[in-house]
């Protein structure tokens, strides 16, 4: 439960009205196709650590706690700690970039690590510029195409084989699934007419069907009548 007096003073309009208010130079808007995309960041960068001590990620435990805590620093927008790997990939918001966002320096990540207890050098680091809206925003909200991956053990290729056949297959098993439950809601409204009345489902009763046995003994009966037999009983 939110117990804050007034959020009106944190919500999102006004941060970004302060924003603006700070640096109104910078250009939010990218445009394609004739429509308009607000952006918070132009050009990020991205760091990636290697070869980084074992000994000072410590474990997988430690390593997951040092991802999070990278992530609650403003400027980091995505960072990922490898353990097995000994590997620290970090996007960040860099000092010389255009947004309005809070930015951070390389060095100022260096020795954040560094007070985490995980040492790094120029020799193990490798750093890229990376355009904001063509490899992030417009990864995550538009793909070019549903990215699909083959089931456990089968190549791409043999899936693509199989997923006709596998669809066809599939969608009568979910009709032959929907007309069970059809019958099953069918029957349940017969057993509890209260309820069909109440959602204003009117149920004809079919006639019920004979029994083994009642085949049997209806079959006999007919057959015994059909030769005046009489029966006297014991």
């Amino acid at each position: 439960m939110d117990r804050r007096e007034n959020t009106d003073d944190i919500t999102y309009q006004k941060e970004l009205e302060q924003e603006r208010a700070e640096n109104k130079a910078y250009e939010e808007y990218v445009e394609e196709n004739g429509v308009k995309f607000r952006v918070p960041y132009k050009m990020v960068k991205e760091v990636t650590f290697t070869n980084l001590k074992k000994e000072e990620l410590i474990d997988t435990e430690h390593s997951a706690r040092l991802q999070y805590r990278l992530m609650l620093l403003d400027a980091v927008l995505f960072a990922k700690v490898e353990f097995v790997a000994r590997k620290i990939k970090i996007t960040y918001n860099p000092l010389e970039a255009e947004s309005r966002k809070t930015k951070i320096g390389l060095q100022q990540i260096i020795d954040y690590l560094a007070k985490e207890g995980v040492h790094t050098s120029a020799q193990e680091m490798q750093e890229r510029d990376i355009d904001y809206y063509n490899e992030i925003y417009k990864y995550q909200f538009s793909p070019p195409s549903i990215r699909e991956h083959a089931p456990y053990g089968y190549t791409l290729e043999e899936w693509k084989k199989m997923k006709p056949e596998y669809e066809a297959s599939k969608e009568i098993y979910e009709k032959e699934k929907l007309e069970k439950f059809h019958a099953w809601q069918h029957d349940y409204l017969i057993q509890h007419p209260e309820l069909a009345a109440e959602l204003g489902v009117k149920i004809e009763k079919e006639e019920a069907k004979p029994t083994f046995l009642g085949k049997i003994f209806k079959k006999q009966k007919k057959q015994e009548g059909e030769k005046g037999f009489w029966f006297h009983g014991v």
